[in-house]
């Protein structure tokens, strides 16, 4: 009788070169029996070599394909997705200083010139010239009770939107870019999947 087994493939998975890839690094194996399980989980699948580019497709025909020459008395159902992406990441460099400080000056540069541009435009300025007179009777060119809160507001605000303070987050629900980076991610990948061929899919290494 043949033994049962339930395979999922994973939708991503990270590796450093030169890296041995076994099948429980990119696919979850789910079975009745313990020890085949195990010995399914720890097969060799593929070897990331320096000639490996950026992204690695498997198939999962061809995984099932090679794990049914191993094992030949063994049923394979597949669930869920039907390809493994697996993305190189290359060798982590320390990050220098001197290039993090420019790039925070950059960034910081721009978002102030993007933030006082959008002021300019819809006159913010006289829109607080304005609410004081409502709110005071008199005028003023230079309303500050009303812009250093709206300044402090509009930093607050920005806080909560990203939901980040360094490394903290302020709750579990991600923040619009969060999602906006998720929803990026699946279209890249459907994108990757589509275009597999040109992208070399590599067979099982035996």
């Amino acid at each position: 009788m043949k033994s049962l087994v339930y395979l999922r493939m994973k939708k991503n998975a990270n590796f450093p070169r030169m890296c041995e890839v076994y099948l429980k690094d990119i696919a979850y194996v789910t079975t009745s029996d313990p020890s085949l399980k195990k010995k399914l989980e720890h097969v060799p699948i593929y070897r990331l070599t320096k000639k490996d580019k950026n992204l690695v497709v498997i198939d999962s025909i061809l995984i099932i394909e090679h794990l049914t020459n191993l094992y030949e008395s063994m049923e394979i159902q597949l669930v869920g997705p039907s390809q493994t992406i697996i993305r190189v990441v290359p060798d982590k460099k320390p990050s220098s200083v001197l290039l993090v400080t420019c790039v925070w000056l950059i960034l910081f540069i721009g978002t102030a010139m993007t933030i006082m541009n959008f002021h300019y435009d819809v006159s913010m300025q006289e829109v607080h010239q304005k609410l004081h007179y409502l709110l005071t009777g008199e005028e003023n060119e230079f309303p500050l009770w009303i812009q250093v809160p709206y300044s402090l507001g509009l930093g607050l605000g920005t806080l909560l939107f990203f939901n980040h303070w360094f490394n903290k987050r302020f709750n579990e629900e991600p923040s619009p870019l969060e999602v906006e980076i998720f929803n990026y991610q699946q279209d890249l990948d459907n994108y990757v999947n589509h275009k597999e061929n040109k992208l070399n899919v590599r067979e099982p290494s035996n």
